[in-house]
């Protein structure tokens, strides 16, 4: 019996995850195709100068994740690309409106009952769900009667860091709130009815993912799998008898080849939405069409830059004791001797206050925010090129990138205050929102979709924007046209058949564990 033809449209996190699962399996002849030049989708990373900043790479499109990212952990770990721990702290807001989580601030002490009611009202979104967790934040923030200031300088830069959606963060639905809080395949950490975010919880920073991809790029290869770079791809046919494509490469100066024409058994979309919708085009049935065009998607910009006057003005990124509130504890006591510290490298981090996440929110309209990142105080290898306990280094050594959220508002953004000169590269991205209508809309609609004409949908816009859901949602596609799902972790296990029954409708069948 020939083997099954499965075609995938998309070499990002989720294309070579549904690629490497079906690869295991000798019943299934594997194409990945990608317009792009490279796999990874928006997980890259690009070249630095190492003598001027310390680090010949740094990541750019994706930049870690916590200890529930246990199935990209495993693909790292496969071709001997170690994710590495990293106490995070965080700098929020400038002057009097900064919080942190590294010592205490008066703003924390203001809204400590609001800090407390939180708790309490992510309980009742948790329990009354279908009503109040598809509701934005920003109204369950007003229903409950938080405060402007709490809401707007606590909550929502909180979960823009979470999900990295910025200038959307007020649309963003509740259940989003709650479950990354509270939800064991989801939180990042635990919620402190104190402080709000933990004193310097555990984070991982990635590997080089272009290394890391060229090395699960080649792996596959030599498993069989054909993959087709700058190649564009049309849908000529699609039915219960399968999936014709027309397909076109490019060379590198993008002049068009020859058209070739291929059928396939199965077809596995692990685009965004909005370029499956496009491909489709009038193959789409009415519910691919209702599914797809409701995810709301932006046009970002990251800056990655090395100008610390401009981005000193815009976050805060040093310890000033007039920042800090008193040390009424002995807990708060050594959070704050902790802070005080000189700036000193270790290996799971810094010993002294040096944040690698910000946000600041803007003047004129409180509710938006704008993201950066200490890409020297975050990632591993600038740290390992220092040597443990080595003074940090001068402020125009050290590699910035500050994030433009939603090109529609970007009479609200501080890139052109950027020295020109110091700007390292620039880089758009094409991200969905996670809209309250997401949640109605398409995030159960992906049971109705998935499997019609021999078509699946994979990536991380099908639920949570983190490279996680993304391998997750690959394997996922792979296991439903009949691949096996390797367990290798209770917890990603689980993670794995939450994803299933949600996004498939599917229950996903435990292998009977041999007791040892």
């Amino acid at each position: 019996m020939p083997p099954k033809r499965v075609a995938i449209i998309g070499a990002g996190a989720a294309g070579m995850s549904c690629a490497s699962t079906l690869a295991k399996h000798p019943e299934f002849a594997v194409t990945l195709i990608d317009i792009e030049s490279y796999t990874g989708g928006q997980a890259t990373s690009i070249p630095l100068n190492e003598s001027t900043h310390g680090a010949s790479w740094l990541n750019d499109g994706v930049q870690g994740g916590s200890q529930i990212f246990r199935h990209t952990f495993q693909f790292f770990r496969q071709y001997g690309h170690e994710p590495q721990p990293v106490k995070l702290q965080v700098a929020f807001g400038k002057g009097k409106d900064f919080w942190t989580n590294v010592f205490p601030s008066p703003l924390v002490d203001e809204h400590s009952a609001e800090i407390k009611k939180l708790s309490w009202v992510l309980s009742c979104i948790k329990y009354l769900m279908p009503i109040l967790g598809i509701m934005p934040v920003k109204v369950i923030l007003r229903l409950f009667r938080f405060s402007d200031d709490f809401s707007n300088k606590m909550v929502l830069p909180l979960l823009a860091l979470f999900l990295g959606t910025g200038n959307q963060t007020p649309n963003v639905s509740s259940v989003l709130l709650e479950r990354l809080f509270n939800d064991p395949q989801m939180k990042l950490w635990e919620y402190d009815p104190d402080t709000l975010l933990p004193n310097l919880p555990i984070m991982y920073t990635f590997p080089n993912l272009s290394d890391f991809y060229r090395d699960w790029t080649e792996d596959l290869r030599s498993k069989g799998v054909g993959i087709h770079l700058n190649c564009h791809p049309r849908i000529l046919e699609r039915g219960r008898n399968g999936v014709t494509l027309e397909l076109q490469d490019h060379d590198q100066n993008q002049t068009p080849g020859p058209l070739s024409t291929e059928n396939f058994d199965d077809l596995v979309l692990c685009c965004p939405a909005d370029e499956a919708k496009r491909l489709l085009d009038r193959h789409a049935t009415w519910r691919e069409k209702y599914v797809l065009g409701g995810v709301k998607f932006y046009n970002d910009i990251t800056v990655t830059h090395s100008d610390s006057e401009y981005f000193q003005r815009i976050f805060e990124g040093h310890y000033d004791p007039k920042l800090r509130a008193e040390p009424t504890t002995q807990a708060r006591k050594e959070h704050i001797k902790f802070a005080e510290q000189q700036p000193l490298s270790q290996k799971d981090g810094w010993l002294g206050f040096r944040p690698m996440y910000y946000t600041h929110s803007y003047a004129s309209d409180p509710g938006k925010i704008e993201m950066g990142f200490n890409c020297t105080n975050y990632q591993h290898q600038f740290r390992e090129n220092m040597g443990d306990r080595e003074r940090p280094p001068l402020p125009s050594q050290q590699v910035f990138q500050t994030i433009f959220l939603n090109d529609q508002e970007k009479d609200l953004w501080t890139w052109q205050d950027i020295d020109p000169s110091k700007v390292i590269a620039r880089k758009w991205w094409h991200q969905f929102g996670h809209r309250w209508q997401h949640y109605l809309r398409v995030v159960p609609g992906m049971s109705l979709i998935n499997g019609t004409n021999r078509t699946l949908y994979a990536g991380s816009w099908t639920m949570v924007n983190m490279h996680e859901i993304a391998c997750i949602s690959g394997i996922a596609a792979a296991y439903q046209l009949g691949a096996t799902y390797e367990p290798f972790d209770d917890f990603a296990e689980d993670s794995f058949a939450k994803y299933l029954l949600v996004c498939h409708a599917s229950r996903y069948k435990r292998a009977k564990r041999k007791r040892t």
